[in-house]
């Protein structure tokens, strides 16, 4: 990160295919030889947990922070690697291009993975390989399994609600379950052994072209998912396992009663009696998975917003410090160098600013807020930058920059963003007038959503954070990244000294 570059970001699920989402194969390669060819250094993705439909298939809202979405799963890789009968995608239903439906895809991939389980039972290669991986990540696998299996033998229901015995994990009970279900456990194991398989592939091509994979973690983990369940005592639940403190943030410029995310909060005691050894290995194993982590709402771990659980709004929460130099001294006896980037937006106070600061880690400028106010010295303006900091035009959660431009910016921000860049900007310029701010700035690294580098509006916008449905479906068609869109980033990333 300390070398000048930049790069896309986009989620796996945005990639072409055949099959109802982006995945792991073909399109995923293809998409890395392209990153290398338009001279960049870096692909952003979103968390690759495995997702829950009740939740939206938010990346944000993963039933593990270990496990794999395997709806990710490349079925044209399942099918060359003999983990498939021949002709078992010559019936494959008819899929959108240019949406995601979640919903479809599960349930034709859940088949599917079911037919490769018994495929690849009867292959002694694929069996020892199988093997191998479960005794290597036993320590998160045998739950998750158990968790996925117990909840979906149950209809989906929370974890809370399964009865006290398996609520609370009684071994006995836990025993009975994992014989009873021996055939769904070894099911999701399956998938996931497939997901990493097929991930490490991708992941080596991406070294082979020099193409760093920049991932992305919550600090919070979601209150229905295998991490809670595993492991109840390191957050703050009460005698029946409910939170007692939920997570959120205070009332701001831009809601007078906060944010309330309701995810559980951490009991940092208990992390600090057991050295932080979920949090070392949470780092480790994501660290496996990609070159760079960018640690979403990184002010949590320094002090965080705590909202007594039944509350409606967060105004009645508290600051909460974190032994945060405690935490970083247990990563920092583990790693000998943390390739993190803090997503750092919103109100920091000095605290976060000076945390980062000590530790050596980039925070992040968004181009979209620079604009919003009559101030020239706006941390968002690239004037105003210092090297060690990662510039993005927007991030999944901001519009696209063309759609920025026409639904969100007032005519005085359009006024303020013409400017700066010194002419007339439209709706047709906005994204590459945005694209050269980004590039041509002192940032270390300059990350662009792929959305920005097509120029498309507000119809390919990611997410709309607190709009619950019809997000996280925007998809690249095939042949949609033209001849020029390529040569205009090549060249930019050239003359600005990124590629």
């Amino acid at each position: 990160m300390k070398h000048r570059g930049s790069g896309i970001l986009m989620h796996i699920t945005s990639l072409p295919s055949r099959y109802g989402i982006g995945d792991l194969g073909p399109a995923a390669h293809a998409f890395v030889d392209e990153l290398a060819a338009m001279g960049q250094r870096y692909w952003q993705v979103l968390p690759v947990n495995p997702t829950n439909l009740a939740c939206g298939s938010s990346p944000y809202s993963g039933l593990s922070v270990f496990a794999g979405n395997p709806d990710l799963i490349s079925p044209e890789l399942l099918l060359q690697d003999g983990l498939l009968p021949a002709g078992s995608l010559d019936d494959a239903p008819y899929f959108p291009e240019s949406r995601c439906d979640y919903t479809a895809v599960r349930r034709w991939k859940d088949t599917l993975l079911r037919t490769s389980a018994a495929h690849a039972a009867g292959s002694k290669k694929h069996r020892d390989a199988y093997g191998f991986f479960c005794q290597g990540n036993a320590w998160w696998l045998d739950d998750y399994a158990l968790f996925v299996a117990l909840k979906n033998a149950r209809g989906g229901t929370v974890w809370n609600q399964w009865g006290d015995a398996l609520r609370d994990r009684r071994e006995p009970d836990l025993a009975r379950a994992r014989a009873e279900l021996a055939e769904e456990i070894a099911v999701e194991k399956h998938r996931q052994w497939v997901f990493f398989e097929q991930w490490r592939r991708l992941r080596e091509h991406c070294a082979s072209c020099g193409i760093a994979l920049i991932g992305d973690i919550p600090i919070y983990v979601s209150y229905d998912s295998s991490d809670v369940w595993s492991n109840p005592r390191i957050f703050k639940l009460d005698h029946d396992r409910r939170p007692t403190h939920v997570a959120g943030v205070p009332p701001d410029y831009f809601s007078a009663t906060g944010q309330l995310w309701g995810n559980p909060v951490y009991d940092w005691q208990a992390l600090v009696a057991d050295r932080f050894a979920w949090w070392v290995r949470r780092m480790e194993h994501t660290l496996r998975l990609f070159d760079v982590v960018r640690v979403d709402h990184f002010r949590g771990l320094v002090a965080y917003w705590e909202v007594p659980a039944g509350e409606h709004t967060a105004v009645n929460g508290r600051w909460v410090e974190v032994p945060y130099r405690d935490l970083f001294a247990a990563l920092g006896r583990r790693f000998f160098h943390l390739p993190l980037i803090a997503e750092d937006l919103g109100i920091i106070t000095a605290d976060v600013r000076e945390t980062l600061r000590e530790y050596g880690l980039p925070g992040m400028k968004v181009l979209q807020f620079a604009f919003s106010e009559d101030k020239p010295d706006h941390p968002y303006l690239p004037h105003t930058y210092e090297r060690g900091c990662v510039v993005y035009t927007g991030t999944h959660d901001n519009n696209t920059t063309r759609g920025w431009f026409e639904c969100d910016a007032s005519p005085r921000d359009r006024e303020r963003f013409a400017a700066y860049v010194g002419r007339d900007v439209t709706a047709d310029t906005a994204a590459q007038e945005m694209m050269r701010l980004a590039l041509a700035s002192v940032a270390d690294v300059a990350i662009i959503p792929l959305q920005d580098v097509l120029g498309l509006g507000a119809e390919a916008r990611m997410n709309t954070p607190s709009v619950p449905h019809g997000n996280w479906e925007w998809r690249l068609r095939p042949g949609q990244l033209t001849d020029g869109e390529r040569r205009w980033l090549r060249e930019a990333t050239v003359r600005y000294g990124r590629a």
